[in-house]
């Protein structure tokens, strides 16, 4: 059946069933053929038919309305007046007050067109002429995602584009423009012979991302230019002139990749500047600077995935100058890990780049590889269940202390619930060390010794929980007392084994109630000693959970493991805690404290507190460290700082956010900044300007501005 003949077949229904306000006919392609009309007349001398009245005509997709409609059989013309709607198979609506268009509707013109496409983006035209369905090219037509003034609907949107001819390309989903000016607020910025975009239904495209400019007091004067490439479905990349007024140009790249079981990306930049010493002053020549930055992670099945990080730069203070990072430490990785059931097991080999002026790259460590298991069984109609953990790991430098560790550890473990209410859990383990060890330093003058080093941690706990709760009201309340005591050998910490995992220490809250508070394999907790403490909460009060806790260590022996800073040098440890208070869902505050045991005074101070909903949110932060354990952590005397931030949604587009960190031990302010972004539909608007301070070599205090623009759907 000819195209042509589907619109007088729909008609021709109509007329065969005069009752009926709908007709419905499949044509030789098996496509649905609908008309709908409250009145429908037809000239079978002419081959006119005529159909009034909320008139819809629907094929393949395409729907038709008006409130009126003839169709010219012989000339195969549907000509559509008042209230012209037509709605395409993709989503896209046209507006007209007359049309003439083929059968199939499919071709023909459009007299003063108004377009709405996705995203609420509209088109709009003196006139328009529709080719093969495919195409729609219209005179004088304006383009924007604005939405009108509801008080001034004539008045100009934000920002619109004016062309003398547009072009939009259905099949391709381009807009393309032939002498093109963008307005804003009716006022032309920006003029164009030729301007091409994808339409609003496109996720993906290769072309330009929006700019963002930008000035440093150590770059100047910096714009960058991304541009977008669309490599597959599942790949894309981007390159990224920065251009700056002091640095001369980087270049900026990203690649990004799925697969079929993961995916992985990558990221850096690189340039040729000006040579410079290690006090940041130029000298003769050029140095190539550069950074890499990858990470990927892919499934093998469903217990094990595999994955890598890697992070390398050309100088330490390569990433901080150009505003990249600011981290002293840079990590990459290889891995492979597996779960199954209570199970876990991993290997990892990890290497370091150092960024602190005082870093020496050869006695930085190379840790591959790092191996870990741990096997827990499914507890039996007791409850209780054994553990193994293992681990293998191999460190080395190129100068200095060197080790290879194996450790096993086997454990036992049964709670018990009473009928009082008293909950018991009873642990036991032992865990067995074995070490090579090359160039260990040893105290009292003795030459750095190798050699073989092991050691065996057999250790039993007793844990026991009381928890009372009494309900008034809505309100519920629950005090609990916890007590925890932990044997184990004293003198379990060689001086041949070298620390190298477990520096990172601190006596808190979160470490209690653990039997070994170091958090690696290479310092062991030994000596008899209790825990003991006092939990408190408070529910259905305001918006959350009303938490307090304090507890305190007592130990048999005086251990110098931990130091004399640490808080747990004495028989008697220093008291740690937490106080969290929710008192309704727009104010929040956290304090965490570490109190001397002799004379009472904080130690340790951390408050952090947040007040206000979404739109109008203040968060700030304190911490005040009276001391750190020198021997344990690479941090000597006190620190105290403190930072804040806030966000206000001005009315509905407009965001304010400021933020300001102060070191308060004597550093002086470290950073403070703000930003201004406006939004709505159909542009972002953002200025942000910072000042940071740093004392990195080679890296002065920086003020930045950055001011970014980006028009919605024009890209």
């Amino acid at each position: 059946m000819a195209p042509r003949a589907l619109a007088a077949l729909a008609v021709a229904l109509a007329l065969a069933l005069p009752t009926t306000p709908a007709a419905a006919q499949d044509d030789a392609a098996g496509n649905r053929v609908v008309m709908r009309a409250d009145r429908v007349h037809y000239d079978e001398s002419s081959g006119i038919a005529t159909a009034s009245g909320s008139v819809e005509f629907a094929h393949e997709g395409r729907i038709l309305q008006a409130d009126t409609v003839t169709y010219d059989e012989p000339a195969d013309l549907v000509t559509a007046s008042g209230n012209v709607v037509i709605v395409e198979p993709t989503g896209e609506i046209l507006f007209s007050d007359h049309a003439e268009m083929t059968g199939d509707l499919r071709e023909g013109v459009i007299r003063g067109v108004r377009v709405l496409l996705a995203e609420n983006a509209r088109l709009a035209a003196n006139g328009a002429r529709r080719l093969g369905g495919r195409t729609t090219e219209m005179a004088k037509a304006v383009y924007s995602p604005c939405e009108l003034c509801p008080e001034t609907p004539g008045r100009a949107p934000l920002w619109q584009v004016k062309a003398r001819r547009a072009v939009h390309d259905r099949l391709l989903r381009d807009i393309v423009y032939h002498d093109a000016t963008l307005e804003v607020f009716g006022v032309p910025v920006f003029y164009t012979p030729y301007l091409r975009h994808p339409d609003p239904t496109v996720e993906r495209r290769t072309g330009f991302l929006k700019p963002t400019y930008g000035s440093s007091s150590i770059l100047g004067h910096q714009v960058r230019i991304p541009y977008h490439l669309v490599l597959g479905p599942n790949r894309d990349a981007t390159v990224t002139p920065l251009i700056t007024q002091n640095e001369g140009v980087v270049l900026l790249g990203e690649y990004r990749e799925r697969t079929e079981t993961g995916a992985y990306a990558f990221d850096g930049s690189a340039t040729s500047a000006d040579a410079r010493d290690d006090f940041g002053v130029r000298t003769d020549g050029r140095d190539e600077r550069w950074h890499l930055h990858g990470e990927g992670q892919w499934r093998h099945d469903d217990i094990w995935r595999y994955g890598f990080d890697l992070y390398r730069a050309s100088d330490d203070s390569y990433l901080s100058r150009y505003g990249f990072d600011n981290s002293d430490t840079l990590t990459s990785d290889l891995y492979i890990e597996g779960f199954h059931g209570r199970s876990y097991a991993s290997a990892f080999g990890y290497v370091f780049q150092g960024l602190r002026r005082e870093d020496e790259s050869d006695r930085i460590p190379v840790v591959a590889p790092l191996v870990d298991y741990r096997l827990a069984t499914d507890p039996d109609e007791n409850g209780s269940f054994f553990t193994v953990d293992a681990n293998a790991m191999a460190l080395s430098r190129e100068e200095g202390v060197n080790s290879k560790r194996v450790s096993v550890q086997g454990g036992w473990e049964r709670p018990l619930l009473t009928d009082g209410g008293h909950f018991f859990t009873l642990g036991t383990s032992l865990r067995g060390d074995a070490y090579v060890v090359d160039y260990v330093p040893v105290d009292g003058g003795r030459a750095e010794e190798s050699g073989f080093v092991g050691r065996v941690v057999p250790r039993t706990s007793l844990e026991w929980r009381y928890p009372l709760s009494r309900t008034d009201g809505a309100l519920q309340q629950m005090v609990e007392p916890i007590v925890q005591a932990v044997w184990s050998p004293n003198g379990l910490n060689p001086e041949r084994i070298p620390n190298e995992d477990s520096r990172d220490f601190e006596f808190d809250e979160i470490n209690l109630f653990s039997v070994n508070r170091f958090p690696g394999l290479d310092r062991v907790e030994g000596g008899a000693r209790v825990n003991y403490g006092l939990s408190m909460t408070l529910l259905g009060f305001g918006g959350g959970p009303n938490e307090f806790l304090i507890g305190q260590t007592w130990r048999k022996r005086d251990d110098s493991t931990f130091g004399p800073r640490s808080g747990l040098g004495d028989h008697f440890s220093d008291y740690v805690g937490r106080l969290l208070i929710r008192p309704d869902e727009y104010v929040d505050m956290l304090y965490r404290f570490r109190i001397d045991h002799d004379d009472f005074s904080f130690r340790r101070s951390e408050l952090g507190f947040g007040v206000g909903p979404d739109w109008a949110r203040f968060d700030a932060s304190y911490v005040r460290l009276e001391d750190a354990a020198s021997d344990i952590v690479d941090t000597t005397g006190a620190r105290e700082q403190v930072a804040m931030q806030g966000k206000l949604e001005l009315m509905e587009e407009w965001t304010l956010r400021a933020d300001w960190r102060e070191d308060l031990s004597g550093g002086g302010t470290i950073s403070y900044g703000g930003s201004l972004v406006y939004e709505n539909e159909c542009v972002v608007i953002a200025v942000r300007g910072e000042r940071r301070f740093t004392d990195n070599v080679a890296i002065d205090p920086e003020t930045v501005i950055l001011f970014t623009v980006e028009l919605k759907s024009l890209g």
